[in-house]
């Protein structure tokens, strides 16, 4: 896999960690080994800037996801599909804020960003309570193994 992460943001966190997680989710997702993700952490005003374009919405936000080949997840005894997964763009500022407001702190937020923006990246959504349950159960599931797995 080709995970690349840039820091932009002004702010310092572990870029190799956040690899780690990206990577471990695409494989526990079953991406194809040779998929391609770039994560990028900005400034609050390049994210605002970026929500605004591309959402139409005002304002900074945490996390955008910008899907490239619409890669899915790979099933048990099928090849996965080749491609690049996209793009996500974290804002770890915002991520500050709301890690201590959540109560876990900026890397446990950080975290889950990251798991969430992969998620949309591989097609799940959560505009429909059904989606929600579903998107959110898979996250905590990929974060709970993330946390217990061995360093």
């Amino acid at each position: 896999m080709s995970i690349e992460v840039l820091n932009e943001s002004g702010l310092e966190f572990d870029v190799r960690r956040l690899s780690r997680l990206a990577r471990f989710v695409m494989d526990e997702m079953r991406v194809h080994p040779q998929a391609e993700l770039c994560i990028k952490a900005v400034d609050e005003d390049t994210i605002a800037e970026l929500n605004e374009q591309w959402m139409e919405k005002e304002g900074p936000t945490d996390v955008l996801a910008f899907p490239m080949d619409e890669l899915r997840p790979g099933r048990v005894n099928e090849d996965p599909e080749e491609g690049v997964l996209g793009d996500l763009v974290l804002a770890p500022s915002v991520a500050e804020r709301q890690g201590e407001e959540a109560g876990h702190g900026r890397e446990a937020e950080i975290d889950l960003l990251t798991v969430h923006g992969i998620l949309h990246l591989l097609g799940y959504d959560h505009a429909e309570p059904e989606e929600h349950a579903v998107m959110f159960g898979l996250q905590g599931e990929l974060l709970d193994k993330w946390r217990a797995r061995p360093e």
